[in-house]
């Protein structure tokens, strides 16, 4: 293998991990469905009838666990070797044979009703809010579950698990988010992603979300974006100490394969900019687990967020993976391997509110 083919697999390695590409693992009971709701209403007012995807593993009689992907994932694409490996397996902290484990497809993306499927740029402007409340719907209404032992989100999905925590405070024991905060999407982390959205839609290709190819800014940008706020500093220095490495490994992203829908992406990107859970935290009455990396580009521990927010939580720790060139920045979460011991500790304390 070339020195420029292996420098780029090192990364892409990281961010498979982050975006849920891994291989797809096989475990117990796993299902897939849909939920089909009849006049949803977006948080616009807008009503339409919309798909709700999603994956279970186990027995529907076993406890209840809730997991949360990223933006532009999807659930399956959880159960990869470096999540779902680590955690659904027999012996594991959520092994399927014990639990049931529900990844639902988020509005806008997987397989649940998305822009790409017809409406293009007419589909409704989806927020976060939107998002979580089909999920609720999704287990309650469908499942019929009416509590969960946990809620573990990542990234997206974990700044979705600090939402359900406080909706429905009595409903979950243990809230895990990962890679996220309980403030208002602010910083770096909005700016990045006003790059992207802004890109897409001045792109004369995009066609007002009517193109007839995807739009070559969309690639660029969410190449710009990931390089900016993913791999971590260790690892891309580690992987790139030079600068011909750090253009054969950029070359191999612009250049190839890019998968999704410019329209699906700009959406999921545009949905996160009115979150901000910071004001119900009070109300969280479930054991809370937060789990971070030092090398977070976008959620920085230098802010100090967590330690002026947790105190507000009645049962909340921070689990901070230390930074090293093993991690890989905003998707070091993606990798159970680091905090599955932290989640089994936790599972072992975090009583039963439901009991």
């Amino acid at each position: 293998m070339t020195v420029r083919f292996k420098t780029w697999w090192l990364l892409l390695g990281a961010l498979c991990a982050f975006i849920g590409l891994a291989q797809a693992q096989d475990f117990v009971g796993r299902k897939e469905g849909s939920f089909e709701v009849k006049g949803f209403k977006f948080s616009t007012g807008e009503v339409m009838d919309v798909k709700l995807n999603y994956t279970t593993l186990g027995d529907p009689k076993n406890e209840a666990v809730l997991i949360l992907h990223g933006t532009t994932g999807s659930g399956a694409g959880m159960l990869g070797a470096p999540f779902g490996g680590e955690l659904f397996g027999p012996g594991q902290p959520l092994d399927a044979s014990k639990y049931y484990v529900i990844l639902p497809d988020a509005i806008g993306t997987g397989k649940s009703t998305k822009p790409s499927d017809g409406l293009r740029a007419k589909f409704p402007r989806y927020n976060y809010d939107d998002m979580v409340n089909g999920q609720h719907r999704l287990v309650t209404e469908h499942l019929g579950i009416k509590h969960l032992r946990v809620v573990i989100g990542n990234s997206m999905g974990g700044m979705q698990t600090w939402m359900w925590a406080q909706r429905w405070p009595g409903m979950i024991d243990l809230a895990v988010p990962m890679a996220s905060m309980p403030v208002a999407m602010s910083g770096r982390n909005w700016m990045m992603r006003r790059l992207i959205i802004d890109s897409i839609r001045n792109d004369p290709e995009w066609m007002g979300g009517n193109y007839t190819k995807q739009p070559r800014s969309w690639q660029f940008a969410s190449v710009f974006y990931s390089t900016a706020t993913l791999g971590g500093d260790q690892a891309l220095y580690k992987a790139a100490p030079t600068r011909e490495k750090a253009d054969a490994v950029l070359n191999a992203r612009l250049n190839g394969p890019y998968a999704g829908d410019a329209n699906d992406h700009l959406y999921q990107w545009e949905s996160s900019g009115d979150y901000d859970p910071s004001k119900g935290l009070e109300n969280i009455r479930a054991r809370v687990l937060v789990v971070n990396s030092a090398d977070d580009e976008r959620n920085p521990p230098s802010l100090g967020v967590m330690e002026r927010e947790l105190p507000r939580i009645k049962n909340a720790r921070l689990f901070l993976i230390p930074a090293s060139p093993e991690t890989a920045g905003h998707g070091t979460t993606a990798q159970a391997k680091w905090w599955k011991q932290a989640l089994a500790e936790e599972l072992a304390r975090a009583p039963r509110l439901n009991k």
